[in-house]
């Protein structure tokens, strides 16, 4: 690996206020070449101009002065900074001046800057087109610009390309002039000011949808040649989302069009460009007759998340990278908005718990970091990408709207986006706009949850005379404590009653007296666990059905994180599920974490138990399996369809013959068919039949990734495959992951699915530490962390002292933090095995 690379602000003596670009890819060679006319005003008198270049070959430059004059200059590159000088044997005076500079450089294949991505064509040839994936700091590998986020200015964008191409860029197209030599030079129209990270172009031999009219905005899905069928759902949301989002900013859509263009090769998701949103090709093209609830609410979220960031994060963008998380946080908070007014049966903030689950459960290591951290480096701009950026900081928005009040929160980030568009901010300016809506002392609050890590563990005890006390600590896996304390918003239900308060100190004390029971989470959106005494505990869990939803899945939420901790039993976390199970839950939310606690719990059991376990297992499911039923029923929603696939992978892994062997059968007949089995009952199924996979099924599964009719299909079986429990078909699994088969951007996700496999995740870490500097060269630059995340299984001491042992000598700084996470993580797991491996099945 290169050593890391520091970045070094640049000099805000010189700012730039329009770039005309012209671009000229060659798709043959993967190269391009360019030019840059970068008009500055220069603050103060200098004799140099200092920005960024990266990866870039520069050619003749110069320096127009407002006088007209020709300012000849010498450049110096100097890698490791990623900068380039021009020196000038005179000093410019004060105004304004113009940066002439041509430029070379490669199309590479690391999906960042302007990179090459590839797909083959009906007729089997391999056709490439051309990309740009900028942020946070990779525009500079494009052409010299100020990349830096507070720099904005105005973009111009040119493009050179072959006649038979279509291009893109964040503006309409305004003017096509033919070359001459088969080229065409297209001209866009000027962006509004923007940061670098935002510019965007696209050259390919694709295709683009006809337009489609969202009051005055057109909207466009471009994608491969051949798949315009699969973009119909995706210019509904689009069109539904630029209207949710220019009502609830109370601001008009920033640009004049939206083009949202399907890219075969993404490090990311997607990329929120002004005017030209780029995305992974499962993101944007579905068929939503074969797709599955899940599939279809990954496209409605991450659809809005891009589009809401038009608004919040490119008409406003932070002034450094420090600043990321509110850009991310609120997206993601917004993404979930949209998602819940698009399709309210899909109870969105339901499935959230989820993801707050996943913040969780970083946020309880003594790894985990602060929602905001000083960024001195690309890497650490790189690091900001996480778990605890997007969910935590989302999760903390929730949390924080719902205890000022939806309208008063709303009015606040209306007031802080009038205020401040076009321009950069810091966090502290949102506080400022919501605490002068709200009336709400918001800043201190906030202050206490985004600069420190961590999360409280509130406590809740019995008090005399019918109180109860209330304290705070950090929750961490480990069991210390640092004496960290937060603004807790707490709203504790007992009985009829509310009581709504900030915790602000180690401890307090209130009322219940008149109630039995009390709930320290009251709509379960606190960022918070909740431990409680063990009669007061009881009380709840034999009242849980009298919750609402989400307050029961955080009922159930704290339990496994208390279990993971060593608090409470693996069997109380069991008991739980099958109260919940034989009480009639048939919440998708509660069942999909209730799947993941028996999935915990069930890597714990040794071989001797297992069938004990199992028919536990299926009794405790037996209830919820029956009042489904194996076939859709009329009236069924979209999350009960779903369900029915969860309960019945639930099953299957249980050990049922007749299901596994039904589930055998319904996955032939929707490998054969797709469109002739539900989409819940045929991932469900799938699954089953993964786990239980002989060669000829395996072959099956591998021919659905290959040739499935949308990305969806394809990479739900490339996924799936990793179940095998065959040895010898597992290696068959390894073999495509480590070779050229997958796509680099899809080859993290695999290895991990692999690492997680409870049979055979040996074997996967064996071939993973072996081939390491093979993987390590093919991965994207964003996808170490992900594919290292799969150690998170591993539960056996010695193999995990191996791991731990490996990662100390083979350090990534790009990823250290996330592997140091991960490797934490793996530790609990192998502390619960060893707590709960002679015990569960007994008790």
């Amino acid at each position: 690996m290169p050593p890391a690379t520091h970045a070094q602000r640049l000099p805000s003596s010189t700012t730039p206020d329009r770039y005309e670009l012209t671009i000229a890819p060659d798709l043959t060679t993967a190269t391009f070449t360019g030019t840059a006319r970068i008009e500055l005003t220069v603050h103060e008198a200098t004799d140099e101009l200092i920005c960024n270049a990266a990866d870039l070959t520069i050619g003749a430059a110069h320096i127009e002065s407002a006088d007209g004059r020709i300012h000849d200059t010498e450049v110096t590159l100097d890698a490791d900074a990623e900068q380039a000088r021009f020196s000038l044997r005179a000093a410019l005076t004060p105004g304004a001046a113009t940066l002439v500079v041509s430029f070379t450089g490669e199309l590479n294949d690391r999906l960042r800057g302007f990179y090459r991505s590839t797909f083959t064509d009906d007729h089997g040839a391999e056709q490439t087109i051309a990309v740009t994936q900028f942020e946070a700091t990779d525009a500079r590998r494009a052409f010299p610009c100020w990349d830096e986020p507070a720099f904005k200015a105005v973009f111009a964008v040119r493009l050179e390309i072959d006649d038979s191409l279509l291009a893109v860029s964040n503006g309409p197209e305004l003017a096509r002039e033919p070359m001459g030599d088969g080229r065409v030079r297209i001209t866009f129209a000027d962006t509004m000011p923007m940061s670098t990270y935002l510019v965007a172009f696209v050259v390919g031999p694709l295709e683009a949808t006809a337009p489609v009219d969202v009051d005055g905005t057109p909207l466009r899905i471009v994608h491969r040649p051949g798949q315009g069928h699969l973009a119909t759902f995706a210019l509904d949301v689009g069109a539904f989302a630029l209207r949710y989002f220019a009502d609830y900013y109370g601001i008009v859509y920033p640009a004049e069009k939206m083009d949202m263009v399907a890219v075969p090769d993404f490090a990311f998701g997607a990329m929120e460009n002004l005017g030209c949103v780029t995305y992974r090709e499962t993101y944007l093209l579905v068929d939503p007759a074969t797709a599955t609830q899940s599939e279809l609410m990954a496209v409605v979220d991450v659809i809005a998340h891009e589009l809401a960031h038009m608004w919040f994060g490119d008409l406003v963008t932070m002034s450094w990278w420090n600043g990321i998380w509110l850009n991310e946080a609120f997206a993601t908070f917004m993404e979930m908005k949209c998602t819940d007014a698009y399709r309210p049966e899909w109870h969105r903030w339901m499935h959230f718990g989820r993801e707050r689950s996943r913040a969780f459960d970083t946020d309880a290591l003594q790894a985990t970091r602060a929602i905001e951290f000083p960024v001195h480096s690309p890497e650490d701009a790189e690091g900001m990408f996480d778990v605890l950026t997007y969910q935590k900081g989302s999760a903390v928005v929730r949390m924080l709207e719902r205890f000022v009040g939806e309208d008063a929160f709303r009015d606040g980030i209306r007031r802080y986006l009038q205020t401040h568009q076009f321009g950069n901010t810091e966090t502290g300016d949102l506080w400022d706009a919501l605490e002068a809506e709200t009336g709400e002392p918001v800043r201190a609050m906030m202050d206490s949850w985004i600069f420190q890590g961590g999360h409280p563990l509130v406590t809740v005890e019995p008090a005399p005379e019918g109180r109860v006390d209330l304290g705070q600590q950090i929750f961490r896996y480990d069991g210390t404590s640092d004496g960290t304390e937060w603004h807790v918003p707490l709203m504790v239900r007992h009985g009829e009653h509310e009581t709504r308060m900030v915790l602000d100190s180690p401890s307090t004390t209130i009322d219940v007296s008149h109630s039995s029971w009390c709930m320290a989470n009251a709509g379960g959106h606190g960022v918070y666990r909740v431990a409680y005494d063990s009669a007061i505990r009881d009380a709840l869990f034999a009242r849980v059905h009298e919750l609402v939803p989400l307050e029961r899945y955080s009922v159930l939420d704290d339990a496994l994180a208390l279990c993971l901790r060593g608090d409470l039993r693996g069997s109380a976390v069991a008991g739980l599920v099958r109260h919940l199970a034989h009480g009639g839950e048939d919440d998708l939310s509660i069942w999909q974490l209730a799947a993941e606690a028996l999935e915990t719990l069930d890597a714990t059991v040794p071989d001797p138990s297992r069938d004990r376990w199992a028919q536990w297992r299926r009794e405790t499911l037996e209830p919820v399996w029956s009042a489904l039923g194996r076939d859709v029923a009329d009236g069924d929603d979209d999350r009960r369809r779903a369900l029915r696939g969860v309960i019945l992978a639930l099953v299957g892994r249980s050990g049922d013959a007749d299901v596994v062997e039904w589930s055998r059968e319904v996955f032939h007949r929707s490998a054969a068919d797709p469109g002739s089995v539900d989409p819940g009952i045929a991932s469900g199924a799938l699954h089953v039949a993964a786990e239980h996979a002989d060669a000829a099924t395996f072959d099956t599964i591998l021919d659905r990734f290959r040739h499935g009719a949308t990305p969806q299909e394809q990479y739900r079986h490339l996924y799936a495959a990793a179940r095998v429990s065959d040895p010898a078909v597992f290696e068959r699994y390894l073999d495509l992951v480590v070779g050229d088969e997958v796509r680099s951007q899809n080859l993290a996700f695999a290895g991990r699915a692999a690492l997680q496999n409870r049979s055979n995740g040996h074997r996967a870490w064996a071939v993973i530490r072996d081939r390491w500097d093979d993987l390590l060269a093919r991965l994207p630059f964003n996808s170490i962390n992900r594919l290292v995340e799969g150690i998170e299984a591993i539960d056996d001491p010695a193999m995990a002292a191996e791991v731990d042992a490996f990662f100390t000598d083979h350090r990534v700084e790009r990823a250290e933090r996330s592997i140091a996470q991960h490797v934490e993580r793996m530790h609990v797991a192998v502390g619960l095995r060893t707590r709960e491996a002679d015990r569960l099945v007994d008790e």
